[in-house]
């Protein structure tokens, strides 16, 4: 229990005028975010006040530390093996969680995944997830623990009392502008992966045009500062920066990413980029976790589990556990839903694909009705682009680059004039950019 004698607004003062909070006076203040004792208006003060005065390592991992103890925190002692879990900033065409959660746990590690809903112009794992008939991403605790200790993974939603000044908290920053701040978006973050019990963690910062830290300096603070913080809370933790200057697989759209990963997984096709940051992601999970002994090992591990169909097993017994087919990943082209629209889009000219505006590809799944754009929207999961060509592909007048999935012929005629505006083709080929770009250490 934290001091009584605190008053919201020296503490709020304090931060305005440049101080150091201490871990008490940050605990007070998540206390009364949780509770209700602290105003949504102080609360907002504070936020502001931290946008522009900034929090030090001490500061973030007490507030990370204070949100995560705000609810309940898991614990998986009980397991045989080590518990670890990734986590992505969010792109477009970024559906590794499906394929990695799997993937991991096939080599004997054990991942909860809790991940979340679109947001923006970025896909949301659980919005995939959802394109599977029955599945149940929010399940009750004993179901959820069932799962991960027989399946070995479960990727479902936050539930209520995970971390919940964290979904108070950003509530509030949404709506005060103080949502682009490095040290509240770590412990936003971070507060629900340590409520998780996690033993170990590795991120995925993405960077580029269709990501939230475009530029390479934006994309090293944030790693670095989560890396930093989640270590000082006690989790094992590294990070990868990675490209997102093109959608990451060679589709985008709810339905067709799962389609997508499944046929990753079975090994019917693999998009090449799209594989690289999966097996990099999963190999350091591996090594960080304990089940390898060097990265180069957990990579080897990661290539077996897949090319056995240990991982597709997984991905199958944890969708049918979690109420989905049980057939599913013999049979997902029945089971997903299909646009009844489907057109291409032709290449108007001979040349290279020089850029993708990866920005604009996500919002035009968006508008047709594959994300949100307001919260309580319904979302359809059939909708997308699929066949989508990779930055350097060779064309010639009238190939296809993309194919639109759209809900009705006015749709697909918006989407595939913004995909052909999103495609820049040039005379001379880009160069390669690096799928996995820096790795980064607490």
């Amino acid at each position: 229990m934290v001091k009584s004698v605190f008053l919201p607004q020296e503490i709020i003062r304090k931060k305005r005028d440049g101080g150091e909070l201490d871990a008490e006076e940050i605990a007070f203040m998540v206390e009364g975010l949780t509770s209700g004792s602290v105003t949504e208006g102080q609360v907002a003060a504070l936020a502001m006040a931290v946008f522009f005065k900034g929090m030090d390592r001490a500061e973030a991992v007490a507030l990370t530390l204070a949100m995560r103890d705000s609810g309940t925190v898991l614990d998986w002692s009980h397991l045989p093996g080590p518990v670890t879990d990734k986590h992505s900033t969010g792109g477009v065409g970024d559906n590794v969680s499906l394929m990695l959660a799997p993937i991991v746990a096939a080599c004997g590690a054990y991942v909860p995944m809790i991940s979340g809903r679109g947001l923006g112009h970025t896909g949301g794992t659980l919005d995939k997830m959802d394109a599977i008939p029955g599945y149940t991403t929010q399940p009750d605790k004993v179901l959820f623990e069932k799962v991960v200790r027989e399946a070995g993974c479960a990727i479902i939603g936050q539930t209520a009392d995970l971390a919940p000044a964290d979904k108070r908290f950003y509530s509030i920053r949404d709506v005060t502008a103080t949502v682009e701040s490095i040290p509240l978006i770590t412990a936003s973050i971070l507060s629900k992966k340590l409520a998780a019990g996690l033993q170990s963690l590795v991120l995925d910062v993405k960077c580029g045009n269709g990501a939230f830290m475009e530029k390479p300096r934006d994309a090293a603070a944030l790693a670095t500062s989560l890396a930093g913080v989640a270590n000082g809370a006690g989790l094992d933790t590294l990070a990868l920066i990675t490209d997102m200057n093109e959608p990451l697989a060679s589709v985008a759209g709810n339905a067709l990413e799962v389609a997508n990963a499944v046929e990753f997984l079975t090994g019917k096709a693999r998009d090449r980029r799209l594989e690289q940051v999966t097996l990099a992601l999963a190999a350091e999970m591996l090594h960080l976790c304990g089940i390898a002994v060097s990265y180069r090992e957990g990579a080897a591990r990661a290539l077996d589990a897949l090319g056995s169909g240990r991982a597709a097993e997984v991905f199958g017994r944890m969708t049918a556990q979690l109420g989905g087919p049980a057939d599913f990943v013999e049979n997902y082209a029945r089971y997903l839903e299909t646009a009844p629209v489907i057109r291409p889009v032709k290449a108007s000219k001979d040349g290279f694909v020089r850029a993708i505006a990866t920005y604009d590809v996500g919002m035009c799944v968006v508008a047709l009705g594959g994300g949100r754009s307001r919260a309580g929207d319904e979302i359809d999961h059939s909708v997308g682009l699929s066949r989508l060509l990779p930055v350097g592909a060779a064309v010639h007048k009238g190939d296809t680059l993309a194919l639109v999935h759209a809900a009705n012929d006015h749709e697909a005629d918006r989407a595939q004039k913004a995909v052909m505006a999103a495609y820049a083709i040039g005379d001379e080929k880009p160069p390669a950019r690096k799928a996995v770009i820096r790795r980064i250490v607490g």
